[in-house]
């Protein structure tokens, strides 16, 4: 008991979704800590040529994402809509959330953005959705400003890079020692690894 695991996030990313919404409380059943790690895909994406998320490159993986987290959704009980465009600018996002991360807040501030996004179709690039967001995790909105600071816009560069070290592709992903664990699909072996 009192293992920790790392879940490397992307806001934009449909099944980073599915994972917010439950990695805390699986954790806490098994003793495991969670430390939120928000990340951007964009860079690593472009490194391997791509120009959007492979869900819009490829049509019919598209269609099947979209199908798969209805049903995904429905069988969890949660509130979906596919929000539009796809995928979603998440960059001042993830730069709350790391400021949120400073004073405890990342999980709550988390899973309000997911929330507004893939629950309600919210566009997440926008200050009054934040703000609403920053309103549901109960912080305060002074986290806006200090979001704009140079010092959290490097530690987002500094996300990234850890994420390239990692061998991070895609998101979720998870990290337990030097495992690394992708998808929602592997999020309970993480945690069992985590709990050893």
């Amino acid at each position: 008991m009192g293992g920790r695991i790392q879940f490397w996030y992307e806001f934009a990313s449909t099944y980073s979704y599915l994972s917010a919404t439950r990695i805390e409380e699986a954790a806490q059943a098994l003793g495991v800590s969670v430390d939120w790690q928000p990340f951007l895909l964009g860079p690593i994406f472009a490194e391997q040529g791509w120009t959007s998320s492979p869900f819009n490159m490829y049509p019919a993986k598209g269609q099947y994402m979209w199908r798969d987290m209805e049903r995904l959704c429905a069988r969890r009980g949660l509130p979906f809509q596919q929000p539009d465009p796809f995928p979603q600018n998440g960059l001042y996002a993830a730069r709350l959330a790391l400021a949120a991360k400073e004073i405890g807040g990342i999980g709550a501030f988390s899973r309000a953005v997911f929330s507004a996004q893939f629950g309600s179709g919210r566009t997440i690039s926008d200050q009054d959705t934040l703000a609403e967001c920053l309103q549901i995790a109960k912080l305060p909105a002074e986290l806006a400003v200090r979001a704009q600071d140079a010092e959290i816009k490097q530690a987002l560069f500094a996300q990234v890079d850890q994420a390239r070290q990692l061998g991070i592709f895609g998101a979720p992903s998870f990290v337990v020692g030097d495992e690394l664990f992708w998808g929602d699909d592997r999020l309970d072996q993480a945690l069992e690894l985590a709990a050893t």
